[in-house]
């Protein structure tokens, strides 16, 4: 069996769409020390894929990072598959919260460095040293603590179309950046409670021993993220105190939390919090953009952009040869729209 995908995106997105099975995206993450990360991707692979899981995982000495596509029928079968792995025994699986199970076309599962890009080279690092746990219900008690202090530890555009109330953003491009900066902004609250807390759980809980790696005491990370805490509050009947979207790095690039739009349009500038990425391949911004400005820019981002994407195939492919990669698929707080 060859254990990477060899059927075109297109022919695979076809297939999705041709699907009657019900699907349910899950996330689940561990730290832990993989000796060989390469063999244990090649075997949950070949796991995977006989149960038709779709998904993004990334493996690396210090654990695993998934987010998956499950069918319906095959959930217990792979949850079953997962537990008899010795360090995913009773892993929390997080059921997403507004989805349609069209998440992923396609499993890839690749060896990286690290599971979540630090930029820590401090030896003396260690994860078993992270902050406590809180979950739905502690973090709403917390939070009523005028000397608790939440840090959003996501990036810029995932803040930007939702978060906690009164939640500070650490106004960064990349987790690494982050890191440094967090410690910096709250040196002065060190006697304080703080709270991090991301998507899913995983950038927190590394956040959350990074903070106390830098002196800080009174250090907790929202258990499962913000998915684990909306799910828990309503099954528990408690106030969700998360305003607007989720933003997920999946075909959906966003779950509905709340009903409160708290983004604009980076077009138009009226209330809008649905991302899209420009349609213009050779640009690919990922941006804000509303119905009327979608039908108005044909869905990219600019109208230089709407130009180029009007243009025969081949001239966009030659007019893509060249560009620095750089330039493409960014999300960076300094990148504006075009008029």
């Amino acid at each position: 069996m060859a254990l990477h995908n060899r059927v075109s995106a297109a022919e695979l997105k076809q297939r999705l769409a041709m699907e009657t099975i019900k699907r349910v995206t899950i996330s689940f993450y561990q730290y832990a020390k993989i000796e060989d990360p390469q063999a244990f991707r090649d075997q949950l692979y070949g796991t995977l894929f006989k149960l038709d899981v779709f998904g993004r995982i990334y493996v690396a000495h210090e654990g695993i990072n998934a987010q998956l596509s499950v069918p319906q029928h095959h959930f217990e079968a792979l949850k079953e598959a997962l537990y008899a792995i010795s360090f995913l025994h009773g892993v929390r699986l997080n059921i997403a919260v507004d989805d349609d199970g069209k998440s992923f076309f396609v499993l890839k599962i690749k060896v990286r460095e690290k599971i979540v890009a630090d930029g820590i080279e401090d030896p003396a690092f260690d994860m078993a040293n992270r902050g406590k746990y809180v979950d739905a219900k502690g973090f709403n008690e917390l939070t009523n603590d005028p000397d608790t202090v939440v840090v959003d530890m996501r990036n810029h555009y995932e803040y930007e179309v939702g978060h906690f109330e009164g939640a500070i953003e650490v106004p960064s491009d990349t987790f690494r950046d982050q890191l440094p900066m967090a410690v910096d902004m709250l040196r002065d609250q060190k006697d304080k409670n703080i709270i991090m807390y991301c998507t899913g759980g995983i950038r927190c809980e590394k956040a959350s021993a990074y903070m106390l790696h830098n002196g800080f005491k009174n250090v907790f990370h929202l258990e499962g993220g913000i998915i684990e805490y909306t799910n828990k509050a309503k099954q528990q009947g408690l106030p969700i105190k998360f305003k607007g979207k989720n933003f997920v790095f999946d075909d959906r690039l966003g779950e509905r939390i709340s009903e409160d739009v708290i983004s604009h349009c980076h077009q138009c500038g009226e209330p809008c919090d649905t991302h899209t990425n420009c349609l213009n391949e050779g640009c690919h911004l990922l941006f804000i953009q509303c119905d009327a400005c979608a039908k108005k820019y044909h869905g990219c981002c600019s109208e230089a952009c709407q130009t180029v994407n009007a243009l025969p195939e081949e001239e966009k492919a030659a007019m893509r040869k060249g560009v620095e990669k750089g330039l493409m698929f960014n999300k960076s707080r300094r990148r504006k729209i075009p008029k």
